[in-house]
C-alpha cells in the first residue's frame, strides 16, 4: 500500500524541488540532500560523487516515492491500532520529516497507541516545531498541515466544519424570492401609474 496523493502534495509543498545536491539547512553537508528532501542517508547516489548531477522531476518523484515506501513501512509497523489513510499519511510525513528514531520514541504514538481521541494526538503535532532547539515557521506550518491531515474524516478531501444549528438568516426558500420579486415589481407598476396619471 501507498501513501495516498494529498499526503504526497503536502511533503512535496513542504519539502519543496531542488534540483541538485545541497546542504540541509539545520544540518549542513553532513546530511546532503536534494530533489524532494531525499538525503544520503536514504541511499545512493552520493553527492561527493556526483556533486553537480541535476534531477528532473519525473527523477525526484520516483526517488520520493521509494523513499516515501520504506518510511511507510516504518510507520504501519510501529501503529498497532486502525488508521485511516489519511492518518498514516500525516505519520508517514512526519517520519520523512523528524526520522524514525523520533517516531517511534514520540508521545504521539504513544497516545495513538494507546488508544487516546485522536484530538489528543493530533496536539502532538505541534511539539515538534524545533530544529537546534529554536522554533520554525516552516516547521510549524508543516506540522499544522499534518494535524489537519491526521484529522480529516476518513474518506473527505478536507475537514468539514461543524454545521451551525441556527438557520442561515440568508437561507430563504426560492418561492420567497419569487413572491418578493413579484412585490417590488408590482411597486414599481404603482409608482409609474401614480406619477402618470
Amino acid at each position: 500500500m501507498t501513501v495516498n496523493a494529498k499526503t504526497i502534495d503536502l511533503i512535496c509543498e513542504f519539502e519543496g524541488w531542488v534540483d541538485h545536491w545541497y546542504a540541509d539547512p539545520a544540518l549542513g553537508w553532513a546530511v546532503p540532500t536534494c530533489c524532494y528532501g531525499h538525503t544520503d542517508a536514504a541511499g545512493a547516489p552520493h553527492y561527493a560523487d556526483d556533486k553537480k548531477r541535476t534531477f528532473s522531476k519525473e527523477e525526484g518523484r520516483a526517488i520520493l516515492a521509494k523513499d516515501l515506501a520504506s518510511v511507510e513501512a516504518v510507520v504501519r509497523d510501529a501503529v498497532t491500532v486502525p488508521v485511516t489513510e489519511d492518518e498514516i499519511g500525516a505519520l508517514v510525513s512526519f517520519t520523512f520529516n523528524l526520522g524514525e528514531g523520533n517516531f517511534k520514541k514520540s508521545t504521539l504514538l504513544r497516545k495513538l497507541n494507546a488508544g487516546a481521541p485522536r484530538s489528543e494526538v493530533a496536539a502532538e503535532f505541534a511539539r515538534w516545531n524545533r530544529a537546534g532547539g529554536k522554533v520554525m515557521a516552516g516547521l510549524t506550518r508543516r506540522r499544522a498541515a499534518e494535524t489537519a491531515l491526521f484529522l480529516t474524516p476518513d474518506g473527505s478531501s478536507a475537514p468539514e466544519p461543524a454545521p451551525d444549528p441556527r438557520p442561515s438568516p440568508a437561507a430563504k426558500p426560492a418561492w420567497l424570492w419569487i413572491l418578493l420579486g413579484l412585490i417590488a415589481v408590482g411597486a414599481v407598476v404603482v409608482a409609474f401609474l401614480t406619477v402618470r396619471f
